[in-house]
């Protein structure tokens, strides 16, 4: 045989191996799911729990925010009521007050937004890393090949799992639950 035969020979029988190892993979069923993580995370009972003990951690300072700005009103309030028999240095020390009130207001207000953004995004990336692990082993004991997240722009509710991993995640946490 001569050399262009011999390659020849030797790629039809390759194509035709991978053709025959393909073969079986092709014919099994592939098993494939879209999840929306947006909408496990928003209707979890993990979310709720998370929230509600993101509000009790930021209550303290959140009524310190509150006095604050009464404070800064009932100042207000004193000295447009007595301005007409004010000095001018008791006037100048008042308004100076008022503005001391609110930069400190302005300040509490804006650490407070802050640190309650970052242990809100903390929180729910801890949240979110949950939910995907829950969706893998969901995934995993009904035996899926696929699962499609966000970014999806249509789905037919035959392969729409989230309802299905939703339950999941609610009896997972009500297992874990105290």
């Amino acid at each position: 045989m001569s050399f262009v035969k011999q390659q020849l020979v030797r790629v039809l029988l390759c194509v035709a191996l991978v053709c025959g190892l393909a073969m079986p993979a092709a014919a099994q069923q592939t098993k494939i799911g879209v999840v929306s993580l947006q909408v496990i995370v928003e209707r979890a009972p993990q979310t709720k729990a998370v929230m509600d003990a993101l509000r009790e951690e930021f209550a303290p300072r959140e009524r310190e925010i509150l006095a604050k700005q009464k404070e800064i009103e009932d100042l207000q309030a004193k000295v447009q009521k007595n301005l007409a028999v004010m000095g001018e240095t008791e006037r100048r020390n008042a308004e100076k007050n008022l503005r001391d009130l609110q930069r400190d207001f302005q300040r509490l207000r804006s650490e407070y937004q802050e640190d309650s953004n970052l242990r809100r995004n903390e929180e729910f990336g801890v949240l979110q890393r949950s939910v995907l692990k829950e969706v893998q082993d969901y995934a995993e004991q009904q035996g899926y090949d696929l699962i499609v997240g966000d970014g999806v722009l249509y789905v037919s509710s035959a392969i729409n799992i989230t309802e299905e991993v939703l339950r999941t995640v609610e009896a997972n946490y009500q297992a874990t639950a105290p």
